[in-house]
């Protein structure tokens, strides 16, 4: 039996291809006519070098001028030896376009729209044939009737029937318009993707989610990928918004905590006028036990202002996270991924 290896490019574009029984991830690779670097297939140059960022597999054998004892410990493999023991999920040291490759593009159809608030929209589409993603991960969305491209990112999780999205209404927005004045079921629509290096990695330590405004939807394809497979380390979400209408998706929260053992989560709302509990920003509600001491994987998916704001608040608490993954997005879609390893 096969396994299904995700390859993602330094630019953010992910393919999947399937390993045969027995078959390296080179051989693998170049048989989908994807061409990551290569110039031997013997384990002695070096170059087919990647990240697996989850997965097992067998090494194989290679010189240590290819691969260091030190290399390997930090997670680094030789895709022209190893071969999968279960899928994988592998960093490759180049972009798509250097591969030969790049993004897919589908087609599908609106399935639904949903007013959530009178601030935001959630909207479903059919999963075409052969989509496969990364929980955390985006698209490249047409808007219907125009060559513009929204990047949105995945609420649902890898493999359902429907794929689900957050949207911001905002009001003179070109998606957010065609969904709340044009938009029927059944309508034509296409993507590229998937894309993006914010996606869930192996859970080897503690979680800690900060969600801004939309920002909480790849979260929601996180959790119900580990509510699918199940978790032993606590995870905790702290979802932080604007105003109180922005505040979307908290039942479906806690029918996670519900389900996920060692899952919590805390929601809070900046503006001051609000009603709501708890206040502030996301930094004033986490607290040391979500920061286990610095041994913790923190995720963080918002707008620059709020990812610049975490990064200097956890500098001058001097906490250095295991991993720290971020997205920033503008009201228009994605616009960048960064990750930060002690």
């Amino acid at each position: 039996m096969g396994t299904t290896i995700a390859l993602n490019f330094e630019d953010g574009i992910t393919r999947f291809v399937e390993c045969r029984t027995g078959e390296t991830v080179a051989d693998a690779s170049y048989r989908a006519g994807i061409n990551i670097p290569l110039d031997c297939r013997d384990g002695a140059c070096g170059t087919c070098k990647c990240r697996v960022e989850s997965g097992s597999f067998d090494g194989g054998s290679y010189i240590e001028e290819a691969l260091t004892e030190e290399e390997a410990a930090e997670g680094l493999a030789l895709a022209c030896q190893m071969r999968p023991k279960s899928d994988l999920v592998l960093a490759i040291l180049a972009s798509s376009e250097m591969c030969k490759t790049k993004a897919e593009s589908f087609a599908t159809k609106l399935v639904a729209v949903e007013r959530l608030s009178e601030t935001s929209l959630a909207f479903s589409l059919e999963a075409p044939e052969g989509l496969a993603f990364l929980p955390g991960q985006y698209v490249n969305l047409r808007v219907p009737g125009t060559e513009q491209r929204r990047s949105y990112s995945f609420s649902s999780t890898p493999g359902a029937a429907t794929l689900s999205f957050l949207v911001r209404d905002i009001p003179q927005g070109l998606m957010s318009t065609w969904l709340r004045e044009a938009a029927t079921p059944g309508a034509a629509m296409d993507f590229t993707g998937p894309a993006g290096s914010f996606y869930l990695r192996a859970v080897e330590r503690p979680l800690l989610f900060l969600a801004g405004g939309t920002g909480l939807a790849p979260f929601l394809s996180m959790l119900g990928t580990l509510a699918a497979n199940g978790s032993t380390q606590p995870v905790h979400l702290v979802f932080g918004v604007t105003n109180d209408a922005d505040l979307v998706e908290v039942a479906r929260l806690q029918a996670f905590a519900d389900a996920l053992p060692g899952f919590s989560f805390t929601t809070c709302v900046a503006a001051e006028a609000s009603t709501h509990p708890c206040k502030g920003y996301v930094t004033a509600h986490i607290r040391p036990e979500h920061l286990n001491g610095g041994d913790v994987d923190i995720y963080l998916c918002g707008p620059p202002p709020m990812v610049d704001a975490v990064r200097g608040w956890l500098s001058g608490k001097a906490i250095t996270p295991a991993h720290f993954y971020t997205e920033k997005f503008a009201p228009s879609g994605v616009a960048s991924t960064t990750q930060q390893a002690a």
